[in-house]
């Protein structure tokens, strides 16, 4: 009998990417990256991350909450430290802002103190789990659908952090329809060629900034060991490997 070999894949027909989410927590302690942005991919993603699989419950200052799939609930606190904004109130704009785009819902508890929020689509994207089990946070992983992230990475200029999931989402692995893909976990625009070259002018369209920005983001990236840069001569443009992806 042979012997059993899992194959891994990110291919561009598949609608949806996976995140681990000790990937998430990992960047959310980074602060290396910056994470201001009008895009919004990065706190949502946090969001995501949280959100639960099945029924749970949990308990703030003394008061028990029922936490239902593709829900969770927190301090405002513990939503600042996680969007990393000095003031409390910011994270809840940003709540605002998600709400306003429909990506979420949520409400103030705790007079104020608490919110409870909720992912929308999140049972079409996401298996939702019948039994009532706590929820681990720092483990497993979501799927984040490609037609979300791309409408949030152009909604407003990305920050930093954005910009790296955005390469995160689009990274495709083991696709024979993208060149250079079996080779290790490239970055594709999904734009029909089949080639990963990709040029600053079309990333700084596609991110809302400069040319320099985006030279000095990628840079700072690879440096930091999240990407691998391969320029190629005149106008051609450039293939952004990912490190660490699988």
């Amino acid at each position: 009998m042979s012997e059993y070999q899992l194959q891994i894949k990110q291919v561009v027909d598949y609608p949806r990417c996976r995140i681990y989410r000790q990937f998430v927590q990992s960047l959310i302690t980074d602060q290396g990256i910056r994470t201001g942005g009008g895009s919004g991919l990065f706190y949502f993603t946090v969001l995501c991350s949280y959100a639960n699989f099945r029924t749970s419950y949990r308990r703030i200052d003394g008061i028990s909450y029922t936490v239902y799939p593709g829900e969770w609930i927190c301090t405002v606190k513990e939503l600042a430290g996680w969007f990393r904004t000095h003031f409390q109130h910011q994270a809840l704009d940003i709540l605002d802002e998600l709400q306003k785009r429909n990506l979420i819902s949520y409400l103030s508890l705790g007079r104020g103190k608490v919110v409870k929020y909720k992912i929308r689509d999140w049972k079409k994207h996401n298996t939702v789990l019948d039994y009532n089990c706590p929820c681990q946070k720092d483990t497993g992983f979501f799927f984040m659908p490609f037609t979300v992230a791309t409408e949030m990475v152009g909604a407003g200029r990305c920050s930093e952090m954005d910009i790296l999931l955005d390469l995160w989402l689009s990274t495709v692995y083991n696709d024979g329809q993208v060149q250079g893909s079996e080779a290790g976990p490239v970055v594709y625009l999904r734009n029909g060629t089949g080639s990963p070259l990709v040029n600053y002018g079309e990333l700084a369209g596609r991110w809302g900034t400069s040319r320099a920005t985006v030279g000095r983001v990628l840079k700072k990236l690879e440096r930091q060991g999240y990407i691998s840069l391969m320029a190629f001569p005149g106008t051609k443009g450039s293939v952004i490997y990912l490190q660490n992806y699988l």
